[in-house]
C-alpha cells in the first residue's frame, strides 16, 4: 500500500458563517455533513479538479472522509475532510473544499469553517471535549489562530480546544 505523507494543511477559512454562503447573491444554505460513500469516489477525481486522492484517503482504515452538503442536494459535495480519532482527540488530516469553490470565482463562502466546525463536533460526541489537532503550513498559523481560535503547540500543530470548538460549533450548528 501507498504510504500517504503528511503535510500542513493550507485551507483559508474565508468566512465563519451558520452555513455556506452563495458570493454572488449572499444567499445562505443549511448544510449536512455526512460520510462519503465508495459511489462519492468516481466525481471526487483529480481529474474533476480535486488536489487530494480521496480514493486513498477513503481505503486508509484508520480515517474517516465526510462530505459537505446543501441539504437535500447530496449529489454536490461542496467540500471533504478527513478525521482520525486519536487517544484524546481528534485529528483532521485533510480538508478540501470542491474545485468550484475555490480561487477568485468560487460559488460558496463557508466551506472550510463548516467542516472544521464538524470536526469539532465530532470530537464532543467522542468525549474528547471539542478537541481537534492538524498540521498547519508555516504561512498559515496565524491564520488559523485569527479565524478559528487554533493554538499553536509546537511546530506546525495547531490544536482548537475547547473554548474555540464550542465558537465555533455555535456558529455552524446552533441555527
Amino acid at each position: 500500500m501507498k504510504k500517504i505523507r503528511e503535510t500542513g494543511l493550507d485551507f483559508i477559512v474565508d468566512v465563519l458563517s451558520n452555513s455556506i454562503e452563495n458570493v454572488v447573491t449572499g444567499d445562505s444554505f443549511a448544510t449536512d455533513v455526512l460520510l462519503i460513500e465508495s459511489a462519492d469516489l468516481k466525481i471526487i477525481t483529480k481529474k474533476d479538479g480535486w488536489l487530494f486522492d480521496w480514493k486513498a484517503e477513503y481505503r486508509l482504515p484508520d480515517r474517516d472522509v465526510y462530505k459537505l452538503i446543501i441539504s437535500g442536494n447530496p449529489t454536490i459535495i461542496q467540500g471533504l475532510t478527513s478525521l482520525t480519532e486519536r487517544k484524546d482527540h481528534v485529528y483532521m488530516h485533510l480538508i478540501e473544499s470542491a474545485p468550484f469553490n475555490l480561487g477568485r470565482n468560487k460559488v460558496y463562502l463557508g466551506v472550510p469553517g463548516n467542516l472544521v466546525a464538524f470536526a469539532c463536533k465530532i470530537s464532543f460526541h467522542r468525549g474528547f471535549e471539542g478537541y481537534v489537532s492538524f498540521t498547519a503550513k508555516t504561512q498559515l498559523i496565524k491564520h488559523y489562530e485569527k479565524m478559528l481560535g487554533a493554538i499553536n503547540v509546537g511546530g506546525h500543530l495547531m490544536v482548537i480546544n475547547t473554548d474555540a470548538a464550542l465558537r465555533l460549533i455555535d456558529k455552524y450548528f446552533n441555527k
